[in-house]
């Protein structure tokens, strides 16, 4: 049986994911929330977006007691604002189950190459770290940015869940996808060779596609 994650931050070259801590990381959340004005971002999150400091730092302050969902703020590299969150949750240690979801990354994180090393960190912390079999993302089945975000990193879609819950006054079908152990190989070796310096011009712009480079190291389109 696996262990429960841990309450240690991981270390990348372009982020550090570390377990949330309010008093640290509260103020520059909030401040990165705020660039997304419309709030577009909370759309398909159970909560509304926060207009108010103390009420985000209130609830910040309840999530960062709970082990599940454990949630961590992404802090990029080299400035150390936390600039995103994502959770461990719905963790299943006797079937060795485990799901990346309550994601929210700020305008400062999105389409960011931290982004995706966050996502990699998570997935190597699960399957390397910890031992675990199955690693899901779950999400809106109207959620496209999420859907295709999923497809991108590697996750497989298995099925669509109809009003699989209800939240924010409405039904939600839910589109469900996963990456298991067998698998993760392939993917490390993708994200390694992704994340290469080498894979970065000077200007910090890829020069291979992530998705084409895990659709190569897992054989597909030979």
């Amino acid at each position: 049986m696996p262990p429960p994650p841990p309450r240690a931050a991981m270390q990348g070259r372009f982020c550090r994911v570390e377990p949330i801590e309010p008093a640290r990381h509260a103020g520059d959340l909030f401040a990165a929330n705020r660039l997304d004005a419309s709030g577009r971002n909370w759309t398909y999150l159970p909560e509304e977006s926060f207009g108010d400091f103390a009420a985000y730092r209130g609830w910040l302050e309840t999530i960062a007691a709970a082990d599940d969902p454990l949630f961590h703020a992404i802090v990029a590299v080299p400035d150390g604002k936390a600039v995103g969150v994502a959770a461990f949750m719905r963790i299943d240690r006797k079937n060795g189950v485990i799901e990346v979801g309550n994601i929210n990354f700020s305008p400062l994180l999105q389409k960011r190459t931290a982004a995706t090393e966050a996502m990699f960190l998570m997935m190597r912390r699960a399957f390397v770290e910890l031992g675990y079999r199955r690693y899901e993302w779950k999400c809106d089945a109207l959620n496209a940015a999420s859907r295709r975000a999923a497809l991108r990193l590697g996750f497989r879609y298995e099925g669509l869940f109809r009003q699989a819950v209800v939240y924010k006054g409405r039904n939600r079908d839910t589109a469900w996808f996963s990456i298991i152990d067998g698998e993760w190989p392939a993917l490390a070796r993708a994200y390694e060779a992704w994340l290469a310096p080498a894979n970065f011009d000077a200007a910090g712009r890829q020069r291979a596609d992530l998705a084409a480079m895990i659709a190569a190291a897992r054989g597909e389109g030979r």
